[in-house]
């Protein structure tokens, strides 16, 4: 027997799923989002929510769930961050349009937009101070050629570079996409394998090589801003050409052919900005900490913005610091300006925290998804830019360059100015805004006399409804009677169960005739209730109708300033910016670095933004002069665990990054020679996944330190080569300061447990020796978190194992054994007299002193027993192992 045929919902349903691809479809049937098959087994277990069955299909019952319409978001978010891209399908007329078609008709839908995780554009789907980017990456001649596109869909920010295998973790680490459009490349290429070790960061939506090509890139890029060169965005690669034409193309797609307003494409030459990879972004904790959380990275603690906005540009600058000293100078001019004229920083701010997202509000609205709430939240955005533009007069000539360009941006100055598209805005939009344009009533009255007059007829049949209420109740003799509404019945006349009877009875039945009868109630109309029904439908209808034409003229008189708008929205980012970087400045006592070409590293009284954020006031703060070529550029930090070795080397780091970014930094004085890398390698960490140790991590990120670094870079290591025995682990560590001092000659920080390696100094001219001050108060050692000339004279492990409670008896067996090893060990004399490269031999035994020694040795095992605290068993079992020690001496 032949499976029946599909109905025609479902023969249609099948055809825009085939166009949906991979994605889950959210097919709109009334006031739900339906989902079926596989789509409804996934959603329902990711939502956890009810699958139920409708029908059947090849002779199975369709499993089926959905999501209610006016509440999908919550839904779709759980969606995007499981991982599903979501295909929204929505109905294009209604059914009583359908049904004129033919009594089997079905209502016309197709999908409208692609929602994947880097296509979000819904304000209750994003962070608001952070960017949601979705990058392409384009190969051309087998990656010989290649460039990375990346564009915030919700910001209209779109940029472009060259890159190359070496760089691309860097840049991905830098931009940080949710998602990366990327060609489909074969099992083992190079290329994939790096986009593989990081598709646990992102996305990877992979297609064919094709759509990377750069000519259909460049004619895709021309068409999208409607010219006919590129020549006036400046000059693209072929590379460049193929990953902004492929990025385009894939939001043209998702979004359904309405794209958003985006920004001209920028060029960013990866010489503008400080290199920063992947390991040391994780190491610094620069926007995130290693455990994800916004808390306690370097973003949280010196972020004083007060606009969405405006931390997105804070956390791009962190993310990507300068390496051009004018520029890097411009940043500080502005911190400068309002740390200066604190009054003007106040007011500014005071503003700037009344204004909402212009740049997310102007992206929906030209993507023809916003409503009457974005609309406002422009008008706002621009009144408040107006207010900012007149605390920051552009004819001050204290004001900075930078302030003065922002300044003139919020002025409109070089356009025809705001004023008339805000007082239209005014004038349009009523009070109480609904969130979609198609519920209406968001016009205010007076601005349109066709509107008016249609909500005068409406609001008069309301008015004559309330009359005919009170007619029906005297003729009907019934106080309980009443006119309600619904979108089924429309108007219609109610009374309760016990009073139907009567009015079907003669002489009422005449008037009132019957509908429908329920447990709780009868339903009648009248020829006359019927009729001004229609009245007011049609009323209602050309009320909405008339507000949604309008509400269109809006969205095109807004996006026919878009490009005005966006640059506006852009500058008030940049004042937010500057203004909180005062205020950091006041509040934690920063300074202004002083910053140059040359290749100090001179930090006096230094400090860690974060760690000095968590503690206050009991931070102590650190010098650090890293000099010249001729001068101590290296310095090798010894001391032990809990001094703040790791503290010390990181905030280095940070406040190199934090100058380079363009604010001030924690410290009492700072100069720096700008640093074109910041290598990071503090903390032990592995990769399960990957198959790699936590050694061999060490060592693959330890080379590529020692293989990128350059004399302009900054280097801050901690105990490379503890991942291994002893000797490995100190003639690796002993190998990588020569060759940092020697071949990269970098400035840098190597902080080490092997003290042997402090005499390098005796041979490394410009190698430091530095240690953590430490006392001992009767037994016990103290932290000082100082940074002192010179080495540690040990490491104070066990003092540190008995601080984190080790049990008693292991202490003073550690201490015994530790004893009995650096007397029998090699002096740290020796080892200065081995060449440079070699390893650390095991020292031979002296026979002269072999006597002395078998006594110490005995000595300590003796020491190590604790007979008041032993068992008899433990007793015995000591006293055997005594004997095995005279028996091994």
């Amino acid at each position: 027997m032949n499976a029946p045929q599909p109905t025609p919902m479902m023969m249609q349903y099948l055809a825009i799923k085939e166009q949906a691809g991979d994605a889950l479809l959210f097919y709109r049937m009334g006031d739900f989002y339906e989902l079926f098959f596989d789509d409804a087994v996934a959603a329902s277990a990711a939502l956890d929510i009810a699958l139920t069955k409708r029908g059947q299909h090849a002779g199975e019952g369709i499993p089926m769930c959905g999501v209610p319409f006016h509440a999908y978001e919550g839904y779709l978010a759980k969606l995007i961050r499981a991982g599903f891209k979501v295909a929204i399908c929505e109905q294009m007329e209604s059914p009583e349009d359908a049904k004129k078609r033919g009594s089997k008709s079905v209502v016309k839908r197709k999908i409208v937009r692609t929602v994947t995780p880097g296509t979000i554009i819904e304000d209750s789907l994003l962070d608001s101070r952070s960017n949601n980017f979705l990058a392409a990456l384009a190969l051309l001649r087998d990656g010989a050629e290649a460039a990375i596109a990346w564009v915030d869909v919700s910001t209209g920010e779109l940029s472009v570079r060259e890159t190359s295998l070496d760089n691309l973790a860097a840049d991905l680490a830098a931009v940080a996409p949710k998602e990366l459009v990327a060609p489909d490349l074969e099992e083992g290429h190079a290329w994939r394998e790096i986009l593989s070790a990081r598709e646990r960061a992102m996305t990877i939506t992979r297609q064919a090589a094709h759509l990377f090509d750069s000519a259909s890139g460049q004619r895709r890029i021309m068409e999208t801003y409607n010219v006919g060169s590129l020549d006036g965005f400046g000059e693209f690669s072929r590379a460049e050409c193929g990953a902004l034409g492929a990025l385009l193309n894939y939001v043209t797609l998702t979004q359904a052919g309405r794209l958003p307003s985006l920004n001209p494409p920028r060029r960013a030459a990866l010489s503008e900005t400080m290199v920063i990879d992947a390991a040391t972004r994780v190491s610094l904790e620069l926007l995130q900490t290693q455990n994800g959380a916004r808390k306690g990275s370097l973003l949280w603690a010196v972020d004083r913005t007060v606009t969405g906005a405006g931390a997105r540009l804070l956390a791009s600058r962190i993310s990507s610091p300068l390496t051009d000293i004018a520029a890097i100078g411009a940043r500080h001019d502005a911190v400068s300006y309002f740390d200066a004229e604190r009054d003007v920083a106040e007011d500014v701010r005071k503003r700037l925290k009344e204004t909402p997202d212009a740049a997310r509000a102007l992206s929906r609205l030209s993507a023809e998804r916003g409503g009457p709430r974005d609309l406002a939240a422009l008008r706002d955005a621009l009144i408040r830019a107006q207010d900012i533009a007149g605390l920051l007069p552009v004819d001050n000539a204290a004001l900075p360059d930078a302030l003065r360009i922002a300044a003139s941006t919020l002025e409109n100055r070089k356009g025809e100015g705001f004023s008339a598209l805000i007082t239209m805005l005014r004038e349009a939009l009523s009070e109480d805004l609904p969130m979609l344009a198609r519920d209406g009533g968001f016009i205010a009255k007076g601005y349109d006399a066709g509107l008016d007059s249609v909500r005068l007829l409406r609001d008069e049949s309301r008015r004559v409804i309330a009359g005919l209420e009170s007619k029906y109740r005297e003729l009907a003799g019934l106080k309980t009677l009443k006119i309600k509404h619904n979108n089924v019945l429309g108007y219609f006349v109610e009374t309760p169960p016990s009073q139907g009877d009567k009015l079907m009875a003669a002489p009422l039945s005449e008037t009132f005739i019957h509908r429908q009868t329920l447990a709780s109630a009868v339903r009648f109309t009248t020829g006359e209730l019927a009729d001004l029904d229609a009245k007011i439908s049609r009323a209602r209808d050309e009320a909405l109708a008339r507000e949604l034409d309008l509400f269109e003229k809006l969205c095109a008189a807004v996006t026919a300033r878009r490009q005005d708008i966006a640059a506006a929205a852009a500058a008030l980012a940049e004042i937010d910016v500057a203004s909180g970087g005062a205020i950091l400045a006041l509040e934690q006592r920063y300074v202004r670095p002083k910053m140059d070409d040359s290749l100090a590293f001179d930090i006096l009284g230094g400090r860690h933004p974060v760690v000095e954020r968590v503690s206050g006031d009991a931070f102590i703060a650190n010098d650090c002069k890293l000099g010249d070529p001729e001068e101590a550029r290296l310095w090798l930090v010894t001391g032990p665990n809990m001094a703040g070795k790791s503290t010390f080397l990181r905030q280095n780091a940070l406040i190199a990054i934090l100058a380079q970014a363009g604010l001030y930094v924690p410290a009492s004085e700072a100069q720096i020679g700008v640093v074109d890398r910041v290598f990071s390698r503090v903390g032990a960490s592995d990769d399960l996944a990957g198959g790699r140790s936590t050694f061999m991590v060490e060592m693959v990120e330890t080379a590529a330190i020692l293989n990128q670094a350059t004399d302009r870079s900054l280097v801050v290591l901690d105990e490379i080569g503890r991942g291994t025995s002893t000797f490995d682990g100190m003639s690796i560590a002993w190998a990588a300061v020569e060759h940092l001092h020697d071949v990269n000659r970098c400035r840098g920080l190597f902080a080490t447990h092997y003290h042997e390696l402090t005499a390098l100094a005796e041979k490394l001219t410009r190698l430091h020796n530095v240690s953590m001050k430490v006392r001992e108060w009767k037994g016990d050692v103290v932290f000082l978190h100082e940074v002192a000339s010179g080495p540690a004279d040990r490491s104070y492990g066990v003092a540190v194992a008995r601080l984190a409670g080790l049990p008693p008896k292991a202490v003073k067996r550690a201490e015994a054994v530790l004893k009995m090893l650096e007397e029998r060990g090699q002096s740290r004399g020796a080892m200065s007299e081995l060449p440079l490269f070699a390893a650390a031999p095991v020292a031979p035994r002296d026979d002269t002193q072999s006597e002395a020694c078998h006594e110490t040795v005995i000595q300590n095992a003796l020491n190590a027993l604790d007979p008041d605290a032993m068992t008899p068993r433990e007793a015995l079992e000591s006293l055997y192992r005594l004997k095995s020690i005279l028996d091994e001496l």
